[in-house]
Order: C-alpha cells, then sequence, then structure tokens
C-alpha cells in the first residue's frame, strides 16, 4: 500500500515501515561511529519500542554488545492497515542485530500484567539465565493494576491553582494560551498508579524472586523535571507528584539489590519530542523554542544522543554522579543558566507570528513525524510499501 501521515491530535495514526527502519538505523549509526562503550551481557528494557526505551535497546546492543529482550504493546499490521510505529521500529531492530548475531527477542503486551512479566521470566530463564540491565521506559496513559483489578488513567493536570500559559497547535503553529483546571486528589492518586515507581518496583521482585538478577545488577528509569515556565502543570502538577514517588522508588530498590550490590536510579532526561511529550500543554511551544537556542549553541540532542552519554560517562561509572537527590542529570546541558535564560527571554516574544522566526517550530514537526517514519528526505513515500511485516524474534503471549 502506499502510506501517507493521518493525524489525529498528538498521535499519527498511521507510521511508515520504511521511515521507521531509518529511523532506526540513523541510531545504530550513530552509535557505532562512536565506538564501544563496554560490554554488559543481559539487557532487559520495559517499554523498548519507541523514544528513550528504543535508544535504550539500540545502545546497549550496539554499544554493549548485549543480548536484548524488549518489551512494548504495539498494534501489529494486518492487510492494509499498517502496524504502530513501535512495530516497525523493533523490526527493523531485530533485523539489524540479528545480522550481527547479536541476541534479541521481543514480547508483546501489556507490561503492567502479571502475564507479562511471567512470560519474560519464562523467556529470560529459558535464554540468559540472568540479566545485568534493566532499563523502565513505560510511558502508558493507563494501567490496570494487576492486584486490584482497577484501571488508572493518569491526567495532566495542575495542584491548587488553575494553571494558564502559552501553547501551539504544532500543526498549525497557533500560538495560544490554554487554561487547565486544578486536579482532584483522586487524579493525583491514579496519575501516581499508572506513572510513578509501583511497576518498576513490581517488575524487579518478580525478578529478584526467580533469581534472575546478576550480581552487580543495575536498573534506571527515566524522570524529567524541566523549567519554571512549565513547572505548574509539569513538575508541580499530577505527573510532578508521579515522578517524585518513581524517583523515590529508586531508593526503595537500591536497599532491595544490596544482596547482589545491585544499584537502581532514576535518569533525568532533556525534554524531547516523543509521542508522550506531544500530549503535554506548552512543551510542544518550549521545545520549540528550546531546540533553537541549543541548536545555535551545539548542544542539541535527540534520544539516541542523550542515551548514549547516559551509558557511557555516568551509569557505568565505579562511582556516578547524582545531584543532591540522587538523581543522574543527563538534562545538563538543558538545564544550563545561559539556555534557560535565552528560552524564558524568547518565551516572552513568542506570537504565532514571531514563532517562525524566533523557534524551532518546523524541526518540531519533523521530529514528530519522524517518529512515524514521514518526512525522511531518502525515502520515497509515493512507493507502495509492504505493511504486513513480522518481528523477528517475538514471543507468543498465548
Amino acid at each position: 500500500m502506499i502510506i501517507k501521515p493521518r493525524t489525529r491530535g498528538f498521535i499519527c495514526t498511521t507510521a511508515h515501515p520504511k521511515g521507521c527502519e531509518k529511523n532506526v538505523l540513523n541510531q545504530i549509526d550513530y552509535v557505532k561511529s562512536k565506538g564501544e562503550i563496554g560490554t554488559v551481557k543481559r539487557v532487559l528494557v520495559i517499554g523498548s519500542s519507541t523514544g528513550f526505551g528504543l535508544a535504550s535497546r539500540i545502545t546497549s546492543a550496539f554499544g554493549l554488545n548485549s543480548s536484548t529482550i524488549g518489551v512494548f504493546f504495539e498494534k501489529p499490521p494486518s492487510k492494509g492497515k499498517t502496524a504502530s510505529a513501535g512495530w516497525y521500529n523493533t523490526v527493523a531492530f531485530e533485523t539489524e542485530a540479528h545480522k550481527e548475531g547479536l541476541y534479541a527477542k521481543s514480547i508483546n503486551g501489556d507490561a503492567f500484567s502479571n502475564e507479562i512479566k511471567e512470560k519474560t521470566i519464562q523467556l529470560i530463564k529459558k535464554d540468559l539465565g540472568q540479566i545485568d540491565l534493566l532499563v523502565y521506559s513505560l510511558a502508558s496513559p493507563v494501567r490496570t493494576h494487576p492486584v486490584t483489578g482497577v484501571r488508572h488513567r493518569s491526567t495532566l493536570k495542575p495542584i491548587g491553582d488553575a494553571y494558564a500559559n502559552k501553547t501551539v497547535d504544532f500543526h498549525t503553529g497557533e500560538v495560544e494560551t490554554i487554561n487547565i483546571e486544578p486536579c482532584t486528589q483522586e487524579e493525583i492518586d491514579n496519575t501516581v498508579a499508572v506513572m510513578g515507581g509501583e511497576d518498576w518496583e513490581m517488575w524487579i521482585n518478580a525478578l529478584k524472586e526467580e533469581n534472575l538478577l546478576a550480581p552487580n545488577f543495575k536498573t534506571v528509569a527515566y524522570s524529567y523535571i524541566g523549567p519554571k515556565l512549565t513547572k505548574a502543570v509539569y513538575r508541580n502538577g499530577t505527573i510532578g507528584k508521579a515522578k517524585d514517588h518513581l524517583e523515590k522508588t529508586a531508593f526503595t530498590i537500591s536497599d532491595a539489590l544490596k544482596d547482589v550490590n545491585g544499584e537502581a536510579y532514576v535518569s533525568v532526561n532533556k525534554a524531547l519530542v516523543t509521542q508522550s511529550s506531544s500530549a503535554i500543554p506548552v512543551i510542544p511551544l518550549y521545545i520549540s523554542l528550546l531546540y533553537k537556542v541549543m541548536k545555535e549553541k551545539g548542544l542539541q540532542e535527540g534520544c539516541i544522543e542523550q542515551i548514549y552519554r547516559l551509558f557511557s560517562e555516568r551509569l557505568f561509572l565505579d562511582k556516578v554522579p547524582t545531584d543532591s537527590e540522587g538523581r543522574i542529570r543527563i538534562d545538563d546541558w538543558e538545564m544550563r543558566a545561559d539556555v534557560q535564560e535565552e528560552v524564558a527571554k524568547l518565551w516572552e516574544q513568542v506570537t504565532t507570528e514571531t514563532l517562525p522566526s524566533i523557534g524551532d517550530l518546523n524541526g518540531y514537526k519533523t521530529e514528530f513525524f519522524n517518529l512515524f517514519g514521514f518526512h525522511y528526505d531518502d525515502v520515497d513515500y509515493n512507493l507502495e510499501t509492504e505493511e504486513v511485516l513480522d518481528i523477528p524474534g517475538l514471543q507468543k503471549t498465548s
């Protein structure tokens, strides 16, 4: 079929196999150009098919020479209907990994469920024995609790007072004011249940009970803090409460890992165009201005550059550098005072009319469509493309 982008709000409902392949190959080429970081034998990535999770799996395989298992929840293709982008990303990743003799298998299903945890445990037992690193990179808006059966849905709201600030419709470029009413306590609790640290800890406990964590095991989850101008809706809002919980969970997990000399960390990453960030009010406009400033200063990084730097310069050092809250700060370039001062000045100036000249909305839009395999110059989108592709190492889950 001939595949074109179809958008609905902040998501694209189609994905292009060749474009997704290009996205993955570009990231693999970047890691290979930087050279091997070292060796970590066996890596499990929870949420491995897009964004930081995909970059983590690519960096593990092609930078650490690791055997990898990826867990994700993606829509498979059918005749006349494309898969979700993460499916095609995984097809491309596993194809390249297998070409180089690297072990790579995947499980598609609800990572919050006991069933998928058990399938993963059995696969590790059968093929790897133990794991040396677990990357937790889930970004789901909904979670059905595996014990209570309650379905929790996260929200993006401020706490206490209503919030008003600028935002942009990145499809049209229109800058407008958005007003968000404050959350309820129930909405805070639900957001923490979905995006906090409970499921991360459940994964670690389940693997530990089966003796699947190798000596000197490490685990890392991803978080975000952001600047003052997004603080009310992000870090001081419902999502911020979930991130606080995630970050506290790292200490609880580290305590539980003492018998294997293990460590748990949260890495605070920079603002990037992802499927998740596109849904957060204010963030697309902030990123458009941030990209302009960071590109001019030669500081811009995408997911793969961030994760390569995390793995090569932070996570595997004998003494991992952290901030006063015990977090790895790979957002350090974004949060540099000179960067934030310039973004704050541009924020005061930004309107629908000024954004094209003072921001990088085109860069934002290009990266958004790149997530789904579109807007790559060297992919011919007028050609017929096979939409039904199998993931080489996909495991049966039923």
